[in-house]
């Protein structure tokens, strides 16, 4: 049996001959962070969710804060909206430059040291100071454009310099061993953020660990967020496709914060509040890994009554979701490299917890 809290998914590939034939996901144990907020007054716990959430904790700060205002009622300013909007796209770029580093670069010393550099600086904005006191645009932007030029990444279109270890790392997946199938895709959107909070709300305690939309399973995420742009539902669904939505966002929210970070020009939905009645708020918002969702009740003295979140790992890992539909059916080829091809397309969904895999032989479909 698995502990009470398990911050961990494991993935069991079974494999006939070649191909997929079943794909089982035991979903990560969330933290009763519900029954840790019930009674607190709402200004405490600010602080509390970075360590409960120390990946997107500033979009964590900023759900929270926004479903907290919603339900007071509170008029936001323009201020306010502009600050939330820009922390959330900074510590989104941070996080998929982050990504690049761990899951395709951790062995190229001589490329990361710029990225590291940023994490590590901008980090002190994306949190409680950073939301209170703004950001300094130009210091950023001018770290972000340091660390793509130790990427060798043009910051104008993502394209990567020839023998680059990103270029090399891009080649490889393209040549990946796992073929997955073509399949229709579903995919997240503020479209569906009223079901989403009516049904976290609602008394089925197992949505925020297990959702689903009357047996629709969204993806959610950058190759998510790249196919709704390009309004496609079918395609190409590796990890070297993935990689590329990564780049290409990545560029994206550079260039919009080079250019003046405008909130009326930021993509649509990126931070989304909503009342719900006396005493009631939620909020969605576009993070790093995909669309979370926060949805608070607070008594009549103001503390919270009730706090739930719908992280968009949940969707993503779900047992019968984007990973799994990937998986399912894929065929593996060159044997001896089975594991890293399974690896990859696990690690191109970016989960934010770890993950184990095992791949075994079955005698028959």
């Amino acid at each position: 049996m698995r502990p009470a809290v398990c911050n961990r998914i494991d993935i069991t590939v079974s494999l006939v001959g070649d191909t997929v034939a079943a794909v089982e996901i035991l979903p990560r144990v969330r933290p009763p962070v519900g029954r840790l907020f019930a009674g607190k007054p709402a200004a405490s716990l600010l602080n509390v969710l970075p360590r409960l959430f120390p990946l997107c904790a500033a979009a964590h700060q900023v759900a929270f804060l926004s479903a907290i205002e919603a339900a007071r009622g509170e008029e936001v300013s323009t201020m306010t909206r502009a600050h939330c909007t820009t922390q959330v796209v900074v510590e989104r770029l941070t996080e998929l430059l982050r990504g690049l580093i761990i899951e395709h670069l951790a062995l190229d010393i001589s490329g990361s040291g710029a990225i590291r550099a940023l994490i590590k600086d901008i980090s002190v904005l994306v949190g409680r100071k950073g939301y209170q006191c703004g950001f300094d645009r130009c210091q950023v932007t001018a770290r972000v454009a340091a660390a793509l030029a130790e990427l060798r990444m043009s910051s104008d279109d993502g394209t990567l310099m020839s023998g680059s270890a990103l270029a090399l790392r891009m080649a490889a997946l393209e040549e990946s061993v796992l073929e997955p199938k073509l399949t229709q895709q579903s995919f997240l959107s503020a479209s569906d953020d009223c079901e989403i909070i009516e049904w976290l709300l609602g008394r089925d305690a197992r949505f925020g660990n297990c959702p689903d939309l009357e047996g629709r399973i969204p993806e959610t995420g950058p190759w998510a967020r790249q196919m709704l742009r390009d309004r496609l539902s079918l395609g190409r669904s590796g990890p070297a496709e993935r990689l590329k939505a990564r780049i290409a966002e990545i560029v994206q929210l550079f260039t919009w914060l080079k250019a003046g970070a405008h909130p009326e020009t930021a993509e649509e939905g990126i931070v989304k509040s909503y009342s719900l009645g006396r005493g009631c708020g939620a909020a969605a918002v576009e993070c790093a890994r995909g669309r979370l969702y926060h949805a608070v009740e607070l008594d009549r003295y103001g503390q919270i009554a009730r706090f739930e979140y719908l992280a968009p790992t949940e969707w993503n890992f779900h047992t019968r979701g984007p990973l799994a539909r990937s998986l399912q059916g894929a065929v593996l080829r060159a044997r001896q490299h089975q594991e890293g091809a399974v690896r990859a397309m696990i690690a191109s969904f970016d989960p934010c917890v770890a993950f184990t895999q095992n791949i075994v032989e079955s005698g028959h479909a």
